[in-house]
C-alpha cells in the first residue's frame, strides 16, 4: 500500500481516473438480481469482505511511506468472480479509510495496483485453465490459485515500485539488487495462502466456487464399456 506523500498529485489523478471506470463497469456487471435473491451469496460476500478487511489490517508500516500486507484478491476473485470482487476490495478499502488505515488521495492508486491488477492476473489464468478444460481440480488449485496469486503478488510489487520510481519522491534502497531476494518472501507465502485457502474450498465447499466447474472437475471417471 502507498501513501499520498510519496506520489505525485498527477499520478493520483490519473489513478481515480482509470479506477472509477473499472468501479463502474465492475458495478454493472455484478449479478445484482442473484445476489439479493440468494441469502447464502450475501452471506459469502459480506463475509469475503470482512476476511478480506482483516487480512488488510495485517502489515507492516514503513516510515518511507509504504506498507507491505498480503493482498489475497486471488482467492476473493475465485470465491466471487471478477466483478464482486473488485466491489468487494473497494468496500474493504472504504473500511480502511475509515478507521484511519488507508488516504483518500491514493485510494485509487491502491485499488488499480492491489486490487484490479490481481484480479486481471486471476481472471486472465482462470480463463486459459477454463479453455484448456482440465478434468483434474488439482489443475484449477495450482493454476488458478497457487500460480495466479504468486503472479499477481509479483506483478503488484513491480508495478509499485515502478510507480515509485517514476514520481521521485519516494527514496529507492541503494540494495535493489538485494531487494530481488526479498520479492520471494512475499510473493511465495501470498501463493501459499491463496492456494491453501482455494484447496480447502475445493474439498469442503466447492459450491462456494463461482469461478469451478463442478460437472467437469468432480464427475466421476467415465467407465468403458465392458466387453
Amino acid at each position: 500500500m502507498i501513501g499520498a506523500h510519496v506520489l505525485t498529485a498527477q499520478t493520483m489523478t490519473l489513478a481515480w481516473l482509470f479506477y472509477l471506470p473499472v468501479l463502474g463497469w465492475a458495478i454493472w456487471r455484478c449479478p445484482w438480481v442473484e445476489l439479493f435473491t440468494d441469502a447464502r451469496r450475501q452471506h459469502l460476500l459480506f463475509g469475503t469482505v470482512f476476511a478480506l478487511f482483516l487480512l488488510w489490517l495485517v502489515r507492516r508500516d514503513f516510515d518511507t511511506g509504504v506498507s507491505f500486507h498480503f493482498l489475497g484478491m486471488t482467492a476473493v476473485t475465485l470465491l466471487l468472480d471478477w466483478p464482486l470482487a473488485i466491489v468487494g476490495g473497494f468496500i474493504a478499502q472504504l473500511g480502511l479509510l475509515v478507521l484511519g488505515r488507508q488516504e483518500l488521495a491514493p485510494l485509487g492508486v491502491n485499488g488499480l495496483v492491489l486490487i484490479g491488477l490481481p484480479v486481471l492476473i486471476t481472471e486472465g489464468c482462470s480463463l486459459i485453465v477454463e479453455r484448456a478444460q482440465p478434468k483434474s481440480p488439482f489443475t484449477y488449485i495450482f493454476c488458478s490459485g497457487f500460480f495466479a496469486a504468486g503472479l499477481a503478488a509479483l506483478a503488484c510489487l513491480l508495478v509499485a515500485m515502478g510507480l515509485l520510481w517514476h514520481d521521485g519522491l519516494f527514496a529507492m534502497p541503494e540494495w535493489l539488487e538485494d531487494f530481488i531476494g526479498y520479492i520471494w518472501l512475499i510473493v511465495f507465502p501470498e501463493a501459499f495462502i491463496n492456494g491453501v485457502i482455494i484447496t480447502a474450498l475445493v474439498v469442503f465447499c466447492p459450491e462456494w466456487l463461482e469461478t469451478f466447474n463442478r460437472t467437469r472437475y468432480l464427475s466421476p471417471p467415465s467407465k468403458g464399456n465392458d466387453h
